[in-house]
């Protein structure tokens, strides 16, 4: 598994299901395994000439001694919460913060910095400390930031694709053409979608590429024979180092980063220990010594990039978020968490300058007042309180204490429906607090053990359904098909944890099984899953939350996929969703409006809403004139029927 994988913990094989034919809703190939490439950076060593790219995670793991033989068994890796599946970014803050992200009161200085560092930040931008959460970006000036709005737009420092992406996506700018993409002749494992793509990457490549052979040279098989994401991404950040010289501004903002050497936790001192002996051997060292021209003076140093390289590192995603890599930003590493946050990162493309990618962007999901602290989400924010908070003290150190996690109201991913159906819900019970009522009519909850046990098993059932999704397709499905339905007569709301993970989960499996033989009863079951999902999306993020609008964009995608033919009659069940015929058509046309205006915030509105965006209006367009023709015949009809004479009034 990569380091993509186990940071972001998104095992799920979300697609490019934005065209309208089945193969639109199929999904991409599976998880990532993740890299990162540099800023875009002159070619002054570039004297040799580049390998001719365009003819047709494993970690050492037995000692400590990061200059030792060791053989390369084990995954580099992060251990996160099994929980965590989605994260819209993972920077970190201040140096010497040590506390999390609490209220954001208090006291906040303007923090002072080596002029030429943070050269992207815009004017109504700036850089603050507080005595809580150290340093951050708060809005300043007098004006209000909208919905919507492109606050930051840059290429990462440094960005690695996963491994199971290389051979599909360019590692110079991250797209992945339909066709054309040429690889490295030399290294075999690199590609690139053309010459101009291959020459700007070149500087970090041509060092990359000696070390990609020797690594599989001396693999033991071609399953560890291309070193792990977060391996080639160290080795790029440390000869990007090393070409720049220590004391550059670009070297000077990866050490500004936050570091938790010294309040790591002790579940992750091994995975560190691992991914710096996997780093030495890749670079091809033998000695401290040789650490030295990359700017480590000693294995404290070393330890230390590791742990800065781990808090910082953000999911680099496709257009429609699925996790493709990971990358680093100096500048975004800046940002503070907050489980109910107002920007998020994204990386839109669909303006046609593949110079200019992997464009990262920071986007407002709300308005942000002058003075107010610019805040995104390192997790999952659809989990509950408890797993946020672990999944964050895990991997980042810190106790959240944000207004989301300080409040007292019940929380909508831990609800059940009122026993006596009037609309309200229940918290579900725990073991410490069993009696739950409802919200509205005060009813408590009768059988608070058959929940307890229903959400318990459904966690359980969530995580092997996971860990089998990519092993036995067939026994997932089954297993969500047959979970799904037990937690909802026990009554969990489509926002409850874990049925909306288990939604997801299920809607991915079912489109995975979508082929040029699908029927009816797969392709509603699909929609009915996909309703549900985004429901309970709806319920807990913002609007124009980006995982909110692309589960809006998939749904209406789905809707307006051809009902096989002949069709079938309705289910048993007498649901009414989906409709059939021009009504289902209506339906498609009304959620891809709804996903344009959403994906219009999330991805930005001077991005037209990014890729998806911009395919979700071109389906638009087809839409409408496909219900102009349908309206248009109707009419025709009507006007073809002969008009009978008025009935007499007998009254």
């Amino acid at each position: 598994m990569s380091f993509a994988d186990l940071k972001y913990r998104k095992r799920e094989k979300s697609g490019k299901s934005y065209v309208s034919s089945v193969q639109s809703v199929l999904p991409e190939s599976p998880v990532p395994t993740s890299t990162i490439s540099p800023q875009a950076t002159t070619r002054t060593h570039a004297q040799t000439s580049l390998p001719a790219v365009f003819s047709n995670d494993n970690v050492p793991a037995s000692s400590y001694n990061m200059f030792s033989s060791v053989p390369r068994t084990e995954s580099v890796g992060i251990v996160t919460p099994p929980q965590e599946t989605t994260r819209m970014g993972v920077p970190a803050t201040a140096s010497d913060r040590t506390t999390g992200t609490p209220s954001h009161e208090g006291a906040n200085t303007p923090v002072t910095y080596e002029s030429g560092m943070y050269k992207s930040l815009p004017s109504f931008l700036e850089i603050k400390e507080s005595g809580q959460s150290g340093r951050g970006l708060w809005s300043k000036g007098s004006s209000v930031i909208r919905p919507g709005t492109t606050m930051l737009s840059l290429r990462p420092h440094v960005f690695s694709l996963s491994s199971s992406y290389l051979p599909s996506h360019c590692s110079g700018c991250a797209g992945s053409p339909d066709s054309g993409l040429k690889r490295c002749t030399k290294c075999r494992q690199v590609w690139y979608c053309n010459p101009a793509c291959q020459n700007d990457d070149w500087s970090m490549h041509k060092p990359e590429c000696s070390s990609l052979q020797n690594w599989a040279a001396s693999a033991p098989s071609d399953t560890v024979s291309v070193p792990s994401d977060a391996v080639r991404c160290l080795g790029r950040i440390l000869w990007q180092i090393k070409r720049k010289g220590a004391n550059s501004i670009w070297a000077k903002e990866i050490w500004a980063m936050q570091s938790n050497r010294k309040i790591i936790q002790l579940s992750a001192v091994d995975a560190h220990t691992h991914l710096a002996q996997a780093v030495v051997r890749y670079l091809g060292l033998s000695s401290p010594a040789e650490l030295e021209e990359y700017g480590i003076a000693s294995t404290a140093d070393l330890v230390d990039l590791i742990s800065r390289f781990i808090t910082n590192t953000v999911a680099l995603t496709s257009p429609s978020l699925t996790p493709i890599g990971v990358f680093v930003s100096p500048l975004v590493a800046l940002i503070n968490h907050s489980c109910a946050p107002n920007v998020v990162v994204v990386f839109p493309r669909g303006q046609n300058k593949p110079e200019k990618e992997p464009a990262m962007k920071v986007i407002a999901l709300k308005d942000i007042m002058p003075g107010e602290e610019v805040l995104m989400s390192y997790i999952d924010t659809t989990l509950p309180k408890d797993l946020r908070q672990n999944a964050l003290r895990e991997t980042y150190s810190f106790q959240c204490q944000c207004r989301a996690c300080m409040e007292s109201t019940m929380d909508v991913r831990e609800v059940v429906w009122c026993p006596r159906s009037c609309g309200g819900t229940c918290s579900i019970p725990t073991e410490e607090k069993r009696i739950s009522c409802c919200t509205i009519c005060g009813a408590a909850l009768t059988d608070p053990d058959a929940i307890i046990d229903a959400a318990r098993i459904g966690q359980e059932a969530f995580d092997k359904a996971t860990n089998l999704q990519s092993i036995d397709h067939h026994k997932a499905k089954q297993l969500t098909s047959n979970i799904i339905p037990v937690l909802i007569s026990a009554g969990m709301t489509p926002s409850t944890h874990p049925l909306l993970a288990l939604q997801k989960l299920h809607q991915m499996l079912l489109l995975s099984s979508f082929s040029s033989q699908l029927t009816q009863e797969t392709l509603d079951e699909t929609i009915r899953t996909a309703g549900k999902y985004s429901a309970g999306l709806t319920t807990i993020l913002t609007e124009g939350h980006p995982v909110r609008a692309v589960a809006l964009a998939e749904l209406g995608k789905l809707l307006a996929v051809d009902e096989p033919y002949p069709p079938t009659p309705p289910p048993k069940s007498g649901s009414s969703f989906p409709p059939t015929g021009p009504a289902r058509l209506k339906a498609a046309y009304e959620t891809h409006l709804r996903a344009r205006k959403e994906l219009m915030i999330g991805f930005g509105r001077d991005a037209e809403g990014g890729e998806v965006g911009q395919s979700v209006r071109s389906t638009i367009v087809q839409l409408e004139k496909e219900l102009g023709i349908w309206t248009s015949g109707i009419r025709n009809a009507l006007e073809d029927v002969p008009r009978l004479p008025p009935r007499p009034f007998t009254g």
